[in-house]
C-alpha cells in the first residue's frame, strides 16, 4: 500500500483583522497632532497617522535586551490602538551602531535553547511582521546579530552608505532557529544568507540594495525626508488593502513545507549545538572579550 508522505507546514499564525469603525468619526483613542513620549530606551512619536520609534539608549549601543523589547512591544501595541498607518523604526540620527542585537547576557549558558519562542527577540519579530500597518526601517551605522533580523522583519528598509549588517551567531557558537532564518529567506538569496551566516562578515549597504536585502541607500543629509515622503504616499492609499496585503505576503513568505522528520533533526542538531563545549565557550569569550577557542565539541 502507498503511503502518503505527512508534511508539516511552519508558518505564523495569521492574525483577524480588526472590525471596521462603525462610523466615520475618529475614535477618542487615536492621536490627534503631534506627540511624543519618552520611555527609558526608545523614543515614540505620533504625528497623525505617521508613528515613529527611536531606539535610544546609547550606553548600550541599542541592545536587544528584554527591557528594551518590551518597550518596543508595548509602542507597537499604542500605535495599533491608535490606528497607526505606517510607523518608521530607527536609532537617533548619526549613530556608529544602530543595534548591537541580542543580549547576550541574557541568553542561557547551556541546556536550554537559547532563542525559544519566549526569546525578547523572537517576541519583537512576531510584534513587527503581524502589525497591521507597514513599518519602515531606517537605517544607520552597524547593525548586529539579532539587529539584522529586526530589520529585516520590516516592510521597506531605507540605509545610510554607511551601514553595515553582520550575522554573527556563528562567532558566539549560537544554533540560530528555523524561524529567523526564514526571515533572511525572504530578504535575500539563499547563497547571500549563507555567506552571511556562515563568514559573519558584515556586508555594506551598497551590496545589501544590490542584492535585493534593502529597498535604497540614501546619504544621511536626504534619509529622514526620504522616509516621510515614503511614509506619506503609504498613508494616502486605503489602509485596509494595505494591511490585507501585508498578510498575504506574510503568510506567502512563511509557508515553507518542512517533514516532521526534518523538523524533528533540525531540532536535534540544535540542541547539540547549545548542549556543546563551543557554546559555552562563546559565550564566556564574548564577556571576556577575547577571541573563543572552537574545537568542534
Amino acid at each position: 500500500m502507498e503511503l502518503t508522505p505527512i508534511v508539516l507546514l511552519i508558518r505564523p499564525l495569521p492574525i483577524d483583522a480588526p472590525p471596521a469603525p462603525a462610523h466615520s468619526a475618529a475614535p477618542p483613542h487615536v492621536w490627534q497632532g503631534s506627540r511624543s513620549k519618552t520611555m527609558e530606551r526608545i523614543r515614540i512619536e505620533h504625528d497623525g497617522p505617521i508613528a515613529t520609534i527611536v531606539l535610544d539608549y546609547p550606553a548600550k549601543r541599542n541592545i536587544l535586551s528584554s527591557a528594551l523589547v518590551a518597550e518596543l512591544v508595548a509602542a507597537f501595541a499604542q500605535f495599533t490602538a491608535a490606528k497607526a498607518r505606517v510607523v518608521i523604526l530607527r536609532a537617533a540620527p548619526g549613530v556608529k551602531v544602530w543595534s548591537a542585537g541580542h543580549d547576550i547576557a541574557e541568553l542561557p549558558e547551556g541546556r536550554r535553547d537559547p532563542l525559544g519562542w519566549d526569546d525578547p527577540l523572537r517576541e519583537v519579530i512576531r510584534t513587527i511582521e503581524t502589525f497591521p500597518a507597514p513599518v519602515i526601517a531606517l537605517v544607520e551605522g552597524g547593525v548586529w546579530g539579532g539587529a539584522v533580523e529586526l530589520v529585516l522583519a520590516c516592510d521597506m528598509i531605507l540605509a545610510t552608505p554607511n551601514t553595515t549588517f553582520a550575522v554573527t551567531p556563528a562567532r558566539l557558537g549560537v544554533p540560530y532557529n528555523m524561524s529567523g532564518m526564514m526571515t533572511f529567506m525572504s530578504a535575500a538569496s539563499l547563497r547571500i544568507v549563507r555567506e552571511l551566516a556562515f563568514t559573519a562578515r558584515p556586508i555594506d549597504a551598497a551590496r545589501a540594495e544590490r542584492v535585493g536585502m534593502i529597498n535604497h541607500v540614501l546619504a544621511a543629509e536626504e534619509i529622514d525626508a526620504f522616509a516621510l515622503d515614503m511614509a506619506q504616499a503609504i498613508v494616502a492609499n486605503a489602509p485596509l488593502s494595505i494591511q490585507a496585503m501585508k498578510e498575504e505576503l506574510r503568510v506567502l513568505a512563511g509557508a515553507k513545507p518542512l517533514t516532521p522528520r526534518g523538523f524533528e533533526k533540525i531540532q536535534g542538531m540544535r540542541r547539540l549545538v547549545y548542549d556543546s563545549r563551543d557554546y559555552v565557550e562563546g559565550l564566556r569569550a564574548f564577556k571576556e572579550k577575547r577571541r573563543p577557542v572552537f574545537t568542534g565539541e
